[in-house]
């Protein structure tokens, strides 16, 4: 009798965890922050609206509407997608993002599981900017230049390769970001590189993380050398549609000088 009451309680416990870990997985948050940086080169503020590791979600309106008019770019930070997910639901959530400004996008590893060819073919279709060990110049109301530079998805021995590929495009004296889906990219950047921002995701902050801990580190900020690393937690979910501890988040970046 006990063990049958006992067996009860633990399911009822496990449901109604799991029916939390879905709800979080589905919800919407949009952090809004400011970073300031002594070498910015522009008195003028420049917003970003960075959303990466979509996945299989939909993009709520809501969350476009609470963003518009407050950016000057989007950036997807990879995994816009993954294999299964119909190329309607990517072209939908483009749409969404292009309500916002411009939109600049980098590939991540769960891209690659779906059809690149109808990918490319959909961004060339809808005036996204793939930055595939690539670069763009932005020039502010004062002549300041922001360089954004974008790295394809390679492997870890790769990565060194691929990330001197996007500094020989990049330009002498311009304020450098670089928008990497892994942010282990770190590991390869040198003082030389005077990359000031790197934006990342893939790590999806964890997604389940049990008293604390989880396979990867939450999201946020930290430093190397003289580069601010931010990684999000991303938006959609890897494996299962479930986040614990790792609220799914989408950010409004705001850049200004010290």
């Amino acid at each position: 009798m006990w063990m049958f009451l006992i067996a009860g309680i633990l399911v009822l416990v496990i449901g109604v965890l799991l029916a939390h870990m879905y709800k979080l997985a589905k919800q919407d948050f949009l952090h809004e922050m400011t970073l300031d940086f002594e070498d910015f080169p522009s008195s003028d503020r420049v917003s970003l609206f960075f959303i990466s590791d979509v996945h299989r979600r939909n993009i709520s309106d809501s969350l476009v509407a609470s963003a518009e008019g407050k950016v000057d770019f989007v950036l997807i930070g990879g995994d816009i997608t993954e294999k299964g997910v119909p190329l309607e639901r990517v072209r939908e959530n483009l749409q969404k993002l292009k309500k916002l400004g411009p939109v600049y996008f980098i590939w991540g590893n769960n891209d690659y599981e779906a059809d690149v060819r109808e990918l490319d073919a959909l961004f060339v279709e809808l005036g996204v900017k793939v930055l595939a060990d690539e670069g763009v110049l932005f020039e502010t109301n004062d002549g300041g230049i922001i360089n954004l530079l974008g790295i394809d998805y390679y492997e870890p021995e790769d990565r060194l390769e691929g990330l001197k590929r996007v500094m020989n495009v990049s330009s002498e004296g311009a304020f450098r970001i670089l928008a990497s889906h892994t942010p282990s990219i770190e590991e390869e950047i040198r003082a030389e590189d005077e990359i000031r921002l790197v934006l990342s995701g893939h790590t999806h902050g964890g997604q389940i993380r049990l008293f604390g801990y989880g396979p990867y580190c939450l999201g946020g900020i930290h430093y190397s050398g003289d580069s601010v690393i931010f990684t999000s937690n991303g938006y959609g979910t890897s494996g299962v549609p479930l986040r614990l501890g790792a609220k799914p988040e989408v950010h409004i970046i705001h850049l200004i000088r010290k």
